[in-house]
Order: C-alpha cells, then structure tokens, then sequence
C-alpha cells in the first residue's frame, strides 16, 4: 500500500494491501502493462546510460567501484528511487524475478555509497571527497532532503511488498543522520526549507511502517521548524508560517508535495489547524487554479501575486492569481500533478468526499497519462493546453515528447504512479468497502470487520459508463452473526443521469442532485447468493461542452469537450483545415463516440460537425484588425482524448475553441 494508515487514527479510510487490487483487462491494464513492459525498462537504460544521465554511476563512484566525477542533476538520486518504485511494483505484480534481483543488487550498491553517519546524497559525497567546494546542506536548491524522503518512501514500499529489511536499513541510517541535522537546527534557529518537501511524507510512512515514534516526531518537528525559517519565499510556501495559509501558492510541485506531507501528519495527529488550513488551501486550487485537465501551475516564471513592491518574490514553475491558467504557456509540471494525487488521496482518508477521487481521476486519466507516449518511452515535463504552429517566442522546455530532458524527475514520478494506479481503484473502512478509480480488475477484500469477499470489476470505463461488480467467496467475520457490509459506490460529479440496479433490477435512479457523491449499498447476507452478488452501476456517458469562470480569459466565450471523465482534444490530423484556429463549436452538434488506434492502443475518439470561418481578407500577422465578416460553412472533425495527443507527429492541437452563438428572434 502507498500509506499505511490502516493504524492512523484520524484516517477515515485505509488502502487494501499493495496486491489486492489487479487490472485484468481495458484501460488501465494496458496502461499498467505499458508501464511494465516498455516504460519501467527504458528509465532503466537512462539512469544506467553513462553519457546520459549518470546516476547508477554516480553511486558506484561513491561505493569507490568507478571512476571519476559527479554528473547529471542534483535530485537524480531521489528520481533514481522514484524508478526503484516504478519497478517493484511492476516486477512483482508480473512475477518478474530478475528485475527483483536487480533492485536488491541497487539496494545493495546505495548502502555501499552511503556514508557512516548515514548521510546519502552521491553530489555533496564526491564533492567532499574531490574537495570540489560542494559540501552538505549549502544550498537548498541542491535537492538533499528530496533524495532523503524519496529514498524513505521507496525503502517502505519495498519491505512491504518483498518482507526485507535491506532497504529499510539504509532508509533509517539515512534518518538517524537527517534528525542529527534538524536538531541542530532547533538548537541554532538556522534552519533551511527543503524544497519538494518529500520527506515529509517519507518520514511518516517510516513511521507507519516500523511503529517506531521517533520518525513522526522527526516529522513533527521538520514541519513545525518551516516557520523558523528566515527571509522565506511564496515560492517556496514559507514566507508566513504554515497554519496561516489559505492560498494555493509558489512552485507547485513543493506547493503539493508540502501539503501532502501536512495531510499525512494530520493522519496521525488530528491537528485541527492543520486540518483547517489544508481545507481552506484545497479549495483554493480547485475553485480558482485547477486546469480542467486536472493541470497544476499556470506559470513558467514569474513574480509571486501576493509579493510586493518592496520584496522581490520571483518564483517559477508555480501558481499564479486565482482564474490565471493559460494554455499555449501553460506549464503544469507533470510532478505537479502526480503531487496534487497524492495531496488528494490523503484527504480522501482523512475526509471520505467523493470530489477527492474526481480529481484523482481527473488528473490521472487525462495530464498524467498525457505525460507519456503511447509507447512509453516519451514524455512531457510540462503540459500545455495547446499547441500553435508556431511560436514566436522560445518555452523553456520541448513542444515535443522527449526520450530524455535533463529535468528527469517527472518520467519516473509518472512511471511509479502508473504502476501504483491499481491502489486506487478502492479503500476501507470498518464494515465499508470505497470505491475509487473504476477499471475491470478482481479484487480480495478484506474488511477491517473481519468479511472478506473477491470483487470482480467488469467495465470498459472510461469509455463506457457501464459497470458490472460481482461479489464471490463472501465470508464474515462470524458466521454464527452474518451482520451486512456495504459497498460505496462512488457517483462522479460530471454524472447527470444514471442508475444502479442490484440483482437484476434497478432500484436506484440517479440525477445530477447525486453526482459527486457516494450511494451506500447494503450486502443482506440473507440474499448475497442470488439478487445482491451482482450490482449493476450505469452512468450516463454524453458528450458535453464545458464552459470555464469568466475570469479565466483565455478561454472566455470558449468551451472544452469532455466525456464521462475524460477531456478531448483536436489535433491537426483530425481536422481539414489550414489552422485549427478557424474552427468554431456549433452548438446544436451532436458528437458520437467512434473507435479510433493510435500507437497500437484502441480508444474512443468523438466525430461531429463544427463551423469553420472564412477568412477571406483576414491579415495573420496583424496585432489588430478590423473584422469583416465573410460567412462561415460546416466541417467535420474528430477529437481525441487530450492523453493521446502528440502521438502522430507534429501539429497543432487545442482543448478550448471559441462558440459560434446564435439568436432567432421570435
């Protein structure tokens, strides 16, 4: 499981083991397999490449096995971790013993690089032992702590899924060093903000994960330390203490990341105040920041919104003001939003609500899988919202997929996530089975009431709205007293109109009041052996034109397509036009699913009718003009989900196209 909060006591909810939840078939099987067989093996080939990334290497110069110097990126260990992740989920899930024994080879390289009091970052050791002038904790920009808690993370995920403690040695080594230095810290008032604070969370899954107290103090005590900090920044979350903010604010990987961590102390502690400002803060993304295709991070660079004149906030890669979400500079780190699952996830198990899934499944589905190619092999580092003919001006980063930047921490970050993706498909609670992400998928359930059933999961989601649950091999907790279990169906919040029917008939009616919700199912165990083995749950799945806040400017007067949870996208290939530009929605067009193959996947792509303008004296290289009207005429298009754009060469591509109004007076 990702966070063991099965022991937590103000989690409401608590993941299923890491095994009992397999794709079998569809959407996200294909995407796991994907992961496994291409993706997870090519990360592999970059962080052993030498000449490209250098990471294996750099730990085998500091086990004293190579030769030579530092070289890559400063947070190429924790990204390392990241992929050690990626691996032993895919690996295990497919029975795959030869990468098993490669982990426990790496696992056994990092404990021969790190150093006697524990400490474990391959740039600050060679720099030390070259006498390089890089030394530990200099700069916070150097990425040390991030290592530190994706390496907790990692070691955590590992005992779990193998039982050893090889890992977990080297993870509590590193944690003995990491509390000498936050100590010190207290003691001195000298303190630095980690950022991409993932230690945090490592921290506490430590905790979680060996019982012992001292790692949620270490937690504790990290966190309370941010407000100690000196000359903070907005972006880096500290410039006023942490239970002031109320905003969504600064880079948003660190942004994510930080309050993810805060969600998991929460877990454990029930600090009201914490609790109170994640809420407050969670809501300022998703009512004013959040792009629809669950994006985080409107800016490449910029000034911080909430700085002033007198106190220069530069911050990058980070939240802007509220309703400020371009789309050809959109930047949406795709750390961004792998975090924002994470922060989302943890308040789900503190606070059950069914919009936390919506977002995890909104992001999931659509920027994160948008990150990587179809053959797994390619990826995003940011994510922007359309794609022109060109540019006049250069983006940091490629308009193209790329097998390798040199920012690599988001390939293996997505790669973790996807090979994770099964762990959130459902949670528990007491006599109560969640469910979160839909995909078909057989399931052993184990309630924390002691019943125990399998669930087989049949469904062609998200493409079809229909789901078929079986539940087989019910046993309760004591068969002398059969008492009922429930399941929790999960009604999405873009559902308008859909049933459930148990046994064979339908006895829930659903409408756009029950969307965003869960319904309760109760198991009679008088009847589970014929009409409640089998639930029937049908959402109502038609294609519907988004319309954004007037304050989003970019997209005023413009809307998006989206269906059943995914958002659709136009590319060059799909449209007979000389820019994608000329195109207007029609607003009486229907737009019916159509099957559709890219990159040797099968999806559903929409087909209709839209307005195409005639630009008849129509200057593009003009700032201004004055506009004449020449008439507009029909053309069909096809519009694929956003996820699988960029997958057939280069061209345009739009999310949001203007709307062509009309009105008849009567």
């Amino acid at each position: 499981m990702l966070t063991n909060t099965t022991k937590s006591p103000f989690s409401k909810v608590s993941p299923l083991p890491w095994n009992a939840v397999n794709w079998t078939k569809g959407f996200w099987a294909d995407a796991f397999q994907a992961c496994a067989s291409d993706t997870v093996p090519h990360l592999q080939s970059m962080f052993e490449a030498k000449d490209i990334s250098h990471v294996v290497e750099n730990f085998r110069i500091c086990a004293g096995e190579a030769e030579g110097s530092f070289d890559g990126t400063n947070f190429g260990d924790g990204d390392f971790y990241k992929w050690m992740e990626s691996a032993m989920y895919s690996a295990a899930k497919n029975g795959n013993q030869e990468l098993l024994n490669q982990l426990d080879g790496y696992i056994d390289l990092i404990g021969r690089a790190q150093l006697k009091d524990g400490y474990i970052s391959t740039k600050q050791i060679l720099g030390e032992r070259q006498n390089n002038g890089i030394a530990r904790l200099g700069d916070i920009n150097d990425f040390e702590v991030y290592n530190f808690g994706h390496l907790f993370t990692a070691a955590c995920l590992y005992k779990r899924i193998t039982g050893k403690e090889n890992f977990l040695d080297i993870a509590k080594k590193a944690a003995v060093y990491l509390d000498q230095m936050y100590q010190e810290n207290a003691r001195n008032g000298e303190v630095q903000t980690a950022v991409c604070p993932s230690h945090y969370m490592g921290l506490i899954e430590m905790y979680r994960t060996t019982g012992d107290q001292k790692y949620l103090e270490l937690a504790k005590l990290a966190i309370t330390l941010r407000d100690s900090v000196k000359d903070g920044t907005d972006d880096n979350q500290d410039r006023i203490p942490l239970k002031q903010h109320d905003k969504i604010l600064g880079h948003a990987v660190r942004s994510n990341y930080l309050y993810a961590g805060v969600a998991d102390l929460y877990a454990e502690t029930g600090e009201a105040e914490y609790k109170d400002m994640l809420d407050k803060v969670w809501r300022n993304l998703i009512d004013k920041k959040l792009y629809i295709t669950g994006g985080c991070g409107a800016l490449y660079n910029g000034t911080s919104p909430y700085g002033n004149f007198f106190i220069d906030q530069k911050i990058h890669q980070a939240y802007g003001y509220e309703y400020q979400l371009p789309n050809v500079t959109a930047y949406n780190e795709t750390c961004a939003s792998i975090g924002s699952v994470f922060w989302a996830y943890r308040m789900f198990q503190a606070d059950p609500k069914a919009e936390y899934f919506d977002i995890i499944e909104r992001t999931m589905l659509n920027v994160n899988l948008a990150a990587v190619s179809m053959d797994g092999k390619k990826y995003f580092y940011e994510n922007m919202l359309r794609r022109a003919k060109k540019l006049d001006y250069e983006l940091i980063w490629p308009l193209e997929r790329s097998e390798y930047i040199l920012s690599y921490c988001c390939p293996p970050n997505l790669a973790r996530t996807i090979a994770q993706s099964s762990e959130y498909a459902y949670t528990v609670s007491h006599d109560t089975l969640w469910m979160g992400m839909y995909g078909a998928s057989r399931s052993e359930i184990e309630l924390p009431c002691g019943a125990s059933f399998t669930l087989i999961q049949d469904t062609s989601y998200p493409y079809d709205g229909k789901i078929t649950l079986r539940i087989e091999d019910l046993k309760y907790a004591s068969p002398d007293k059969k008492t009922p279990i429930y399941l929790n169906i999960r009604i999405p919040g873009w559902v308008e109109k859909g049933t459930i029917g148990i046994g064979g008939e339908t006895t829930i009616c659903l409408t756009q009041t029950d969307s965003q919700s869960y319904q309760k199912i109760c198991i009679n165990p008088d009847n589970v052996s014929d009409k409640v083995s089998e639930i029937t749950v049908l959402f109502d799945m038609p294609a519907r034109l988004t319309t954004a806040h007037a304050l989003v400017e970019e997209t005023n007067n413009q809307a998006a397509l989206e269906r059943g949870p995914l958002v659709y996208c136009l590319e060059s290939p799909d449209a007979d036009v000389e820019t994608l530009d000329d195109l207007l929605w029609k607003l009486d067009a229907e737009f019916k699913p159509a099957a559709y193959n890219i990159g040797g996947r099968d999806l559903t792509a929409l087909e209709g009718e839209v307005y195409r303008i005639n630009r008849e004296e129509y200057n593009r290289d003009s700032l201004y003009q004055t506009l004449r009207y020449h008439g507009m005429s029909e053309t069909r298009i096809r519009l694929i989900p956003y996820f699988a754009w960029d997958n057939r060469g280069f061209g345009e591509m739009k999310i949001w196209m203007p709307v062509a109004y009309s009105h008849t007076r009567q």
